[in-house]
């Protein structure tokens, strides 16, 4: 699609389920450089005040109801930016309300069978439907796309994230509002911190992970650890390809978010800027054939990708994501996710 074609339509009009940090310090910022593209319409949220302030600058209408919000004829878009646990429910909501397109940030679901669900509701009511995975969607990884296809054999990837709490970059996008203070108390069970950090944390990278994974591999979790600073560490087969994840925070110092694949073809790394992080795109490097090509940083983020592929496939410029990529990624995180609690479970009984 022409970028100046983008400009010959009325804006799509969006409504955010949920006006929390994510809301506040990725979408609404993004949304502010397309006003030719988006426009907010209508801002939901349990606490009155938050989307009342969220709201006010767009000037668009809050409510404290989500049926108020998908019965609402001045959305054609519904944002999914509630916690995990009301994704599925949510989205499939969105889908019967008769909605243009949804965007649910990711997981857009916890278990299998629920993403099978708002898979049948999408296609049910043919509504495209988006998950906010942007990497997938940021240029210099998607501009790598035919030089990447050359690695075959892919024996080896490696997702490695360093990062400080998101505050510091939240505020780097907005003053946020109302945020989310951490519980205090004693360490939640550590099956559950590690499958909450793999579900909200390694996802970003495991759909890229999947695209180099044959087709129908099993997914065998060899370790899984809970790191005392935060963060995990998570060794694991899927099929031939062996897969390590890792991630550190919070960190004082600077931040580093890589993934690195390798095969007897070539290698590819990719450095990802951070969540919440404004300043560009991510750059790629792929050596194969004696010889290395290298795709970014562009301007333009993953953020804005994301939303560019909703505006481009409601104006007919594009598809949306197949309907059986999305629960096969996410079954590929679940997997994993679900291998690691259960490896730290029985790591645990041995040592009890």
């Amino acid at each position: 699609m022409k970028a100046s074609s983008r400009t010959t339509h009325t804006p799509i009009r969006i409504g955010f389920v949920g006006a929390g940090p994510v809301t506040q310090a990725i979408h609404v910022p993004t949304l502010r450089r397309m006003p030719e593209l988006f426009v907010v319409t209508h801002v939901f949220d349990v606490n009155a005040d938050l989307a009342a302030q969220v709201a006010e600058p767009w000037r668009a209408r809050w409510s404290t109801s989500i049926d108020d919000l998908l019965a609402d004829p001045a959305v054609d878009v519904v944002a999914i930016c509630s916690p995990h646990a009301f994704h599925a429910e949510q989205a499939i909501a969105a889908c019967r309300a008769g909605k243009r397109a949804v965007l649910v940030e990711k997981p857009f679901a916890t278990t299998v069978d629920q993403a099978r669900q708002v898979a049948v509701a999408a296609a049910e009511t043919n509504t495209p439907l988006f998950v906010g995975a942007m990497h997938q969607y940021d240029p210099g990884w998607v501009r790598s796309k035919e030089a990447r296809s050359r690695l075959r054999g892919v024996s080896l990837i490696r997702s490695s994230i360093v990062l400080p709490p998101n505050p510091v970059f939240e505020d780097y996008a907005t003053e946020v509002a109302n945020r989310p203070q951490t519980p205090a108390g004693p360490s939640a069970d550590p099956t559950e911190v590690i499958r909450d950090a793999l579900l909200g944390l390694a996802i970003h990278d495991l759909p890229l992970i999947r695209e180099f994974v044959p087709a129908g591999s099993a997914v065998n979790v060899l370790s899984a650890q809970v790191l005392q600073t935060g963060g995990y560490l998570v060794t694991l087969t899927a099929g031939p390809v062996l897969v390590h994840l890792h991630a550190q925070l919070p960190v004082a110092g600077g931040p580093s978010w890589t993934l690195a694949v390798d095969a007897p073809s070539g290698r590819l790394r990719t450095t990802f800027t951070p969540s919440y992080v404004h300043a560009g795109s991510a750059s790629t490097q792929v050596f194969t054939g004696g010889s290395s090509r290298l795709f970014g940083p562009y301007a333009p983020n993953g953020y804005e990708g994301e939303w560019h592929a909703i505006w481009d496939a409601l104006n007919g410029d594009g598809r949306p994501p197949a309907l059986d990529d999305l629960v096969d990624d996410l079954e590929f995180a679940i997997a994993i996710a679900d291998g690691a609690a259960a490896r730290i479970a029985s790591t645990t009984a041995v040592f009890a």
